[in-house]
């Protein structure tokens, strides 16, 4: 028997200020390596930092000539203020002196297929995501997923400030929660399932257990569209919120998320943000325009008539987005009230206009980043609407019986990962906001 002493220092954070002239120790993967006639630069690449280091050739136990990129090392030395400008490393006003390393293992192969030394790697979309293993080691790689996983940890955070539990719910389901064929079907041991479009169905069913809930997870989307905009599996951030009044108190709490969000980004995300060169938006107000409002000023403004379609174009998405900007002063647009025919049966109608729901898309920079709105809560409004769909209540019997036995007026969004930290990075196509995406020709790595 073999009793361990239990470590609590396990984080990966330094204060580096409070190290000046002291030695210190770390482990990490060369990110880039410049050798000189007297030593070297080595740029150590940590789970949280890409640390400049300086190697004096007369002064270390390898000479710098006999390393090599992307080996794992361990490297001892003295902290050493600096002023840095290479904005790809981080801290930029310390760097380590190094006395000794350790080379703890190296490359198999001489030269990567990929140049992740460069500033910018100027690589097509297909061999960025064939070589997925290796690009996403480079620093502009690196600072897009820093600021995804800020997103998520600050849309939890938030949430639970403010009394959403979070759930997690299956992605094997028995049916389509949005309907429609844009289903991936599999076979579950002897009947069909469905890989799950949204968990729509079970966060609305836990709205009766917890009334706030939500959850952070994978959905999938069989959708033939091989677009800039599209990915068939991508990260959902949903949540479901009862004992609301209107919509509208989703709108608040989205307007308050993304606030925090930003803010979070801002403070934890600092060194990213400027490598990537990007700009954060401010969310000061809150604007909603109906969607046929949307329709009329497009038509006025733009002389492009949609005013017949019951969805918005991109292009309609891209025109509003700039005149909200320009006009109203926000890059963050909820647009209100979507037909009844392009929304989904859970979906409450507008009692004042049986034509429209009381539903809402947020649009930032010109991309649909959110959809959401308020369900319906009562079983006999459920029953009556499946039947004019066509729908048979028997086949979701499961589903109603959170609302046979009583459901709080409740409502609730989801928020596309991807597309969010796509317009907050600047980036062309989300598919370089998915770590490995997945579209109809891509199933590696």
């Amino acid at each position: 028997m073999k009793e361990m002493e239990l470590k609590t220092n396990l984080g990966t954070e330094i204060d580096f200020n409070g190290l000046a002239e002291k030695e210190i120790e770390l482990t990490g993967m060369i990110q880039n390596l410049r050798v000189l006639a007297w030593g070297a630069f080595l740029i150590l690449r940590t789970p949280r930092y890409t640390i400049q280091t300086v190697i004096d050739a007369n002064n270390i136990n390898i000479p710098p000539s006999e390393l090599k990129v992307e080996s794992v090392v361990k490297i001892r030395g003295i902290v050493k203020t600096a002023k840095i400008k290479d904005k790809a490393i981080s801290p930029a006003d310390h760097e380590i002196h190094v006395s000794h390393i350790d080379v703890i293992s190296a490359p198999t192969l001489e030269a990567m297929p990929v140049d992740t030394t460069k500033k910018e790697m100027n690589l097509g979309l297909d061999t960025k995501f064939d070589l997925r293993p290796l690009t996403l080691r480079h620093t502009r790689e690196r600072a897009i997923f820093r600021i995804a996983a800020t997103i998520c940890m600050e849309f939890g955070n938030y949430l639970d400030s403010i009394g959403f539990t979070r759930i997690n719910s299956p992605k094997i389901v028995f049916a389509g929660a949005e309907g429609g064929a844009n289903v991936f079907k599999l076979e579950y041991f002897e009947r069909n399932a469905f890989l799950a479009q949204s968990p729509q169905f079970y966060k609305q069913m836990m709205v009766g257990v917890f009334g706030r809930v939500f959850e952070i997870g994978p959905v999938f989307r069989a959708e033939e569209h091989d677009t800039s905009r599209h990915l068939n599996e991508y990260i959902s951030l949903d949540f479901e919120m009862g004992f609301i009044d209107s919509f509208y108190d989703l709108i608040q709490v989205e307007a308050n998320l993304l606030r925090a969000i930003i803010a979070r980004i801002a403070k934890d995300c600092a060194a990213e943000v400027a490598l990537l060169g990007i700009t954060l938006p401010k969310l000061e107000k809150v604007v909603t325009v109906k969607f046929s409002e949307v329709h009329e000023i497009i038509f006025n403004e733009y002389k492009k008539d949609y005013r017949n379609e019951k969805d918005l174009a991109p292009e309609e998405e891209k025109l509003i987005s700039e005149y909200a900007l320009k006009n109203w002063d926000t890059e963050f647009l909820f647009v209100t009230h979507y037909p009844t025919v392009k929304r989904p049966f859970y979906a409450m109608e507008d009692p004042e206009n049986p034509e429209e729901t009381l539903s809402f898309d947020l649009l930032f920079r010109g991309m649909e980043i959110t959809t959401g709105g308020q369900r319906l809560h009562l079983l006999d409004t459920y029953l009556t609407k499946m039947k004019k769909l066509g729908m048979d209540p028997e086949a979701f019997e499961s589903y109603l019986q959170a609302f046979r036995y009583g459901m709080p007026p409740h409502g609730g969004l989801g928020l596309g990962l991807e597309r969010l930290t796509a317009m907050f990075c600047g980036l062309a196509n989300i598919k370089e906001a998915s770590l490995f995406p997945r579209d109809q020709k891509r199933l590696t790595p």
